[in-house]
């Protein structure tokens, strides 16, 4: 039987994960992290589809020989473009939800603000 891989491609690489984030994604799979793309603010739709079936040629090499899901967060278009596509391969996603801690200094100004992972989400 093939092992389980839990494909991290986001831009927070799962050394700084919090523990219930890695436990859950252990859940999933082995974690292998894969970096997101740094993706041009001036990039139009036919780059982003082109580095959608990039990425997904990436994933479908691991997905030959293990059993992936894939967690995919961050540009929005893209990562729609690359779900799509790993969807129609039958290879599940999903992302990471988080609670939003905001905490404000004296003058009601944003001080600080920390995301809490809570769960993973599969894309539907």
């Amino acid at each position: 039987m093939n092992k389980k891989i839990f494909i991290n491609l986001t831009n927070h690489i799962s050394t700084y994960w919090s523990e219930k984030q890695k436990d859950a994604a252990k859940l999933l799979g082995e974690i292998v992290d894969m970096p997101f793309p740094q993706i041009e603010e001036s990039a139009d739709e036919n780059y982003i589809s082109k580095l959608a079936d990039e990425y997904l040629q990436k994933i479908l090499l691991i997905a030959e020989r293990e059993n992936v899901v894939v967690h995919l967060m961050g540009e929005q278009t893209f990562a729609y473009s690359l779900v799509k596509r790993l969807k129609n391969r039958n290879i599940n996603c999903v992302a990471s939800t988080t609670k939003r801690i905001v905490n404000m200094d004296s003058s009601g100004q944003k001080k600080e603000v920390i995301f809490q992972f809570e769960r993973f989400r599969y894309y539907e």
